[in-house]
């Protein structure tokens, strides 16, 4: 059994990939750019919202001023529009909800920015038992710097043997190899399978019920 999960938000706990496309092609039109369609998306999120704007701007125009300029109007978007057409995937909300009643401790360690992390978890999940809400704040290193698991291990000290990371990329399982935990790599998310076991992945699951039985087992 394990006693203490670790989350990743984006693609694991939330389908958000429609509200951080939409504020991403606002960004691009506010600075008279080309946006992009809502499939190319899965593949430019992952590492927090500075590279996902990076990545969807033309290449001659990531230059330092541009990239803030962008990254000032996706916020201005996002902050307001984060919980537009995000739901969680099928199955979370219970497996959530299991957890906590078992006693389970639970974090949420994202690469998005801490304001939005904050806010989306509240809206969502305000009764779940998240010891630790971490997103990404200046100079705090992005995943996969497992820095943002060992402050998770700190807001809720467990051995590492009875932590397990949950995540959608191979970011995601990277992060948790570098932390020496355990790692669960989810099929209905953003990446593939195939990153997912180039990653080496400890578990692969296809539904959050099988979540419920590597922790509780």
């Amino acid at each position: 059994m394990k006693s203490y999960v670790i989350f990743d938000l984006d693609g694991t706990l939330l389908k958000t990939i429609d509200d951080l496309a939409n504020a991403t092609n606002y960004a691009l039109r506010t600075l008279g750019y080309p946006t992009h369609g809502l499939w190319v998306y899965p593949s430019m999120v992952g590492n927090g919202v500075t590279r996902l704007i990076e990545r969807a701007l033309p290449d001659e125009a990531r230059t330092e001023k541009i990239i803030n300029d962008a990254l000032a109007a996706f916020k201005e978007y996002y902050n307001e529009h984060c919980c537009d057409t995000t739901v969680p995937y099928p199955g979370i909300p219970e497996l959530l909800a299991q957890l906590t009643n078992e006693g389970v401790n639970l974090a949420v360690a994202s690469n998005k920015y801490q304001e939005a992390v904050t806010k989306i978890i509240a809206h969502y999940f305000p009764d779940a038992n998240f010891r630790a809400i971490l997103g990404n704040e200046p100079g705090f290193p992005r995943k996969p710097d497992p820095s943002i698991v060992f402050k998770a291990l700190s807001m809720c000290p467990t051995p590492k043997a009875d932590t397990l990371y949950v995540g959608d990329s191979g970011i995601d399982i990277e992060t948790a190899r570098r932390a020496c935990v355990e790692s669960v790599g989810v099929t209905w998310g953003f990446r593939s399978i195939h990153e997912l076991k180039e990653a080496c992945a400890d578990h692969i699951v296809a539904t959050p019920s099988q979540i419920a039985d590597l922790v509780l087992g």
